[in-house]
């Protein structure tokens, strides 16, 4: 299907963009200058103003100063309508689909083909498979409902309804967060050729890999200000990393030096029913022991079933040389066991609830007193852990929705850290979060070690568990396949035992600091589906 651009080729230029919020310069004069029929990167840390600087394009926040140029005229500001009609659509983050409508209502909701005044729904569900196939090569019924769609599936339809669209710039905001490699591949491939054909890509996404791979020119913003533009494909992945977050990535995992004391948690014979059988391992005090796996090896179901919340039918469990049973969550946060969830927004945090209500959920008994709630020993606590995590939020009653993804983490590690627990069960912590967020977490994670709390993280992301974990335990299926020395392993070794090539002897003895071999390891490594 050709692609339906508002004008041949078309390129965007905004100079001077400031915009402030109480005060405070969300962005200070950005500039970006995205050449036509190109892929453009755009990254920085969490608040580095990526966010406003899109709602600015879509209409949704309006500058205080600068301009904006596209198809060779200036504005001082755009609204949503202008917007659209200037050719830029936006594939947010969060998927803006109705549930109950079908895929082909979807895609030509607002635009539907009629016959008079009457819907022609067999055009429509003819041309919704058409555009579908043509674009992604997919085969999905134009009757099917949104909400009986994979989240990868609602992502497709996401963006081809914005190709069928007079688009001339496409705005992408993390469009592979759900994807698994091989969606991500096809969405590339895609996205390639509809940049052959003159469409312009704005790109966004933490995953540098990605951002080396696709996109021909990369800006990088921080604290609200563009600090260079560079070809990604020339220039280390270490050096954009650098100018994110303003110091060298060599400070990105530090160095901690910690005596091992007794054993925290003791894993015998291990089973679950088809998922995993046979594992054993010890973790003790101030270690961090790293698991991975692809998905299907069974790491996944051993952690969950650490919290109660998989079921194992054989082994036991040792908390400090005493057996306990962990058939419930419950069950295991008596026995001092936290868990940080990888899904965070789901299961992590109430959106709803502010930052306080979130961080003493788990520990209200120590501010309670006859079953009335403390809030002077709430809010001192609350204020101890947002300095000790370096949380940036408007206040303590400020709704966690309000917060980034990185500072979301933190809400959900502070509300364990005031159990003051023995165990620290860690799944993907530092999923959807900026390099900079991701700094201050191994901070943190590298602290509770060294204050004799036991870690276990729960990765794919492979540098992270070279990086922290003193110990790497590989699942593959079912079964742990190989224990590393994170001090001495390699990312090849380590990749190899992943993916189950273990004939597959390592040339360096190690530890890679190439921040190209970290992002391709991450990109592989967390979308094998």
């Amino acid at each position: 299907m050709p692609l339906d651009t508002a004008t041949t080729v078309s390129g965007l230029a905004v100079s001077g963009l400031v915009k402030e919020f109480d005060g405070i310069r969300a962005l200070n004069g950005v500039n970006l200058e995205v050449a036509p029929g190109t892929v453009h990167g755009l990254v920085g840390q969490n608040g580095a103003g990526k966010s406003t600087l899109i709602k600015i394009l879509a209409g949704i926040y309006q500058p205080d100063a600068g301009t904006i140029r596209m198809n060779g005229a200036i504005h001082s500001r755009l609204n949503p309508p202008l917007a659209e009609k200037l050719g830029i659509q936006f594939i947010h983050q969060e998927r803006l689909l109705v549930p109950t409508l079908t895929v082909a209502e979807s895609l030509y909701l607002g635009a539907e083909p009629r016959v008079g005044s009457w819907i022609n729904r067999r055009s429509m569900n003819e041309q919704a498979v058409t555009a579908l196939q043509d674009y992604f090569g997919l085969a999905i019924s134009p009757n099917k409902l949104i909400g009986e769609l994979s989240a990868a599936q609602q992502q497709t339809i996401q963006i081809t309804r914005a190709l069928l669209r007079k688009t001339s710039i496409l705005v992408l905001d993390e469009p592979t967060a759900t994807l698994v490699k091989r969606e991500v591949d096809l969405l590339f491939q895609t996205l390639q050729r509809l940049r052959d054909d003159g469409l312009t890509v704005i790109y966004i996404s933490h995953y540098l890999n990605e951002i080396e791979t696709l996109c021909d020119r990369v800006t990088v913003l921080r604290n609200g200000v563009d600090v260079a533009t560079v070809e990604p494909r020339q220039t280390p992945m270490s050096a954009i990393v650098s100018l994110m977050i303003d110091r060298n990535i060599e400070d990105l995992f530090q160095k901690r030096s910690v005596t091992l004391g007794e054993p925290v948690l003791e894993v015998r014979e291990l089973a679950h029913r088809n998922a995993f059988a046979d594992v054993s391992f010890t973790i003790r005090q101030g270690e961090i022991l790293g698991i991975t796996g692809l998905i299907g090896s069974g790491a996944k179901e051993m952690v969950h079933s650490l919290f109660g919340l998989e079921r194992i039918s054989k082994g036991q469990v040792l908390i400090d040389r005493r057996e306990v049973r962990l058939s419930a969550p419950s069950q295991a946060v008596r026995s001092r066991i936290a868990y940080v969830p990888e899904h965070r927004r789901e299961h992590g945090v109430a959106l709803s609830f502010s930052v306080r209500e979130n961080m003493t959920l788990a520990s209200l008994r120590e501010h309670s007193k006859a079953g009335i709630l403390i809030e002077r020993s709430e809010r001192r606590k609350v204020a101890e852990l947002i300095a000790k995590l370096s949380l940036l939020a408007p206040s303590q009653d400020a709704p966690v929705r309000q917060l980034s993804g990185g500072n979301q983490q933190k809400v959900v590690l502070g509300k364990w850290l005031s159990r003051e627990s023995a165990l620290y069960i860690l799944d993907e912590p530092t999923v959807g979060v900026d390099i900079g967020a991701k700094t201050e977490i191994y901070r943190l994670i590298g602290e509770l070690a060294g204050q004799g709390a036991a870690i276990l993280v729960l990765s794919s992301d492979l540098l992270e568990l070279l990086g922290l974990a003193d110990r790497i335990l590989v699942f593959f299926r079912g079964k742990v396949v190989r224990e590393l020395d994170a001090s001495t392993a390699d990312h090849d070794a380590l990749l190899s035992a992943v993916t189950g090539v273990n004939d597959q002897k390592p040339d360096r003895a190690q530890k890679s600091t190439d921040y190209a071999d970290y992002t391709d390891l991450v990109g592989q490594s967390r979308r094998v589906g």
